[in-house]
């Protein structure tokens, strides 16, 4: 019998970064890759050997079929992705160095995927064969017509018995773009979720408690304990724990919580960073990994801080890093060449 399927929605977006260290068109040139937080899901699971799906819309020109063939190139099926009139959603990276900080610059406005309507996607065909619907709080954000549709999918996810899972991934400048009321929408959608990936930062703002005045991990608990007491559906909570020295000098850790225990890893130093976008969305493949393929709870919060870690080591949105190279860190094989 085949696996049931795991579908992701949102935009599929080109990211143009510019190369090394420099500034936007400090020289006139910039590195185009495919990203996008549900599209960068999807291809970690589809590499991790879980049969992945994409439901999206993107523009019928030149860049969307890029896009398209890009994710087919990496094992996910596009079959839900619908091609309509429109542009493409574009985002500009200035990567950061030393103590400047990256950046991030949205172009995102009247994309062919902000502009279709809520009812863009079949969810009876989209979800037909599938356990499982992953989104994030960036689609939402991107506009009225978006939010409209997220909320709608995760209903039907939930309405057919679909486990779900959420990234708050809050984005303030999408929200301010059309004064979207980010916390009340963020809400409505984890209301239907089983899984969140978010911190006490996250359910500050959905929950409009504030978990400062306490340690790390006590603010960490307290904000899992709100989680579970707003949201009766949801069963876990799960996010990456990054102490940042430097743009090029991070440590990581993972910690996940039940309604019934909680379960940390060890911190990983990162340095020099190669590119850390993505990185959240790596840690979420992983965990929903470890869920599906019913690992112990500790090791499954191992094995997305471990893929989201080497993610930090590739270049581009997507993590290609397969199982067998997140094991290998997991059991500290080195970093000898390997013949």
């Amino acid at each position: 019998m085949a696996e049931a399927r795991i579908v992701c929605f949102g935009e599929v977006l080109l990211r143009l970064s510019a190369p090394g260290a420099e500034l936007l068109l400090q020289t006139p040139q910039l590195k185009v890759c495919v990203g996008g937080a549900e599209a960068n899901v999807a291809v970690s699971l589809a590499r991790l050997g879980h049969a992945a799906a994409m439901a999206s819309v993107l523009p019928d020109n030149a860049l969307g079929r890029a896009a398209l063939d890009e994710l087919r190139k990496h094992g996910v099926d596009i079959a839900h992705v619908a091609l309509a009139p429109g542009r493409m959603g574009l985002y500009f990276l200035a990567p950061g160095a030393l103590r400047r900080a990256s950046e991030v610059l949205y172009d995102r406005a009247d994309s062919a995927f902000a502009r279709a309507a809520p009812e863009a996607v079949d969810w009876d065909r989209a979800f037909a064969g599938a356990d499982w619907f992953h989104l994030s709080g960036v689609t939402a954000a991107v506009g009225p017509n978006a939010a409209r549709a997220a909320v709608r999918a995760v209903k039907a996810a939930r309405a057919r018995g679909l486990t779900v899972s959420f990234d708050c991934n809050y984005r303030a400048k999408l929200w301010e773009a059309w004064d979207g009321d980010g916390p009340a929408i963020l809400r409505e959608i984890l209301a239907e979720a089983d899984l969140v990936f978010g911190d006490h930062r996250d359910m500050g703002l959905l929950l409009g408690k504030s978990f400062e005045t306490k340690g790390a991990a006590e603010r960490r608990r307290l904000a899992a304990a709100a989680a579970f007491d707003a949201f009766p559906n949801l069963k876990r909570m799960a996010c990456t724990i990054r102490v940042q020295h430097s743009v090029d000098h991070n440590d990581l850790s993972g910690l996940m919580f039940a309604r019934d225990g909680a379960w940390s890893t060890p911190s990983y130093p990162l340095t020099p960073i190669v590119d850390r976008i993505g990185g959240g969305d790596a840690f979420a493949a992983g965990v929903i990994h470890g869920l599906r393929r019913g690992l112990p709870e500790q090791e499954t919060v191992a094995f997305g801080i471990a893929a989201a870690c080497l993610k930090h080591a590739i270049p581009g949105d997507f993590n290609l890093a397969s199982e067998a190279d997140i094991r290998a860190l997991m059991d500290d094989a080195g970093v000898d060449v390997r013949r």
